[in-house]
């Protein structure tokens, strides 16, 4: 019984040799889908955040990657200064990469 399995597999290995371009595609197309649904909408989710933080200006109310809300208060070139509190006039400086969303209250 195992020499006929043998002969069987030693059949189907003397055949024609693969393309070895073919047995790249795969590769290729999880590398496209993995592109095009996962790296592109980062990329642009990522250029989209950097346009929003380019146009903070004072007044505008966000929330850091921390979960701390606030009004911007001043703009440096790489942080703000975010007033947290409306009674106690608490504020803390922020890095910009910090800030996550701008909001609409």
């Amino acid at each position: 019984m195992s020499d006929a399995l043998f002969s069987v597999f030693a059949v189907q290995a003397a055949g024609p040799e693969a393309n070895p371009l073919s047995l790249f595609f795969p590769f290729i197309l999880v590398f496209a889908v993995m592109y095009f649904f996962i790296l592109r909408p980062q990329q642009k989710q990522r250029r989209e955040l950097q346009q929003m933080v380019e146009a903070l200006k004072k007044g505008d109310r966000v929330e850091t990657i921390g979960g701390i809300i606030g009004t911007i208060a001043g703009i440096q070139k790489d942080y703000v200064v975010l007033k947290t509190g409306d009674s106690d006039n608490t504020k803390m400086e922020v890095l910009k990469t910090a800030i996550s969303a701008l909001r609409k209250e």
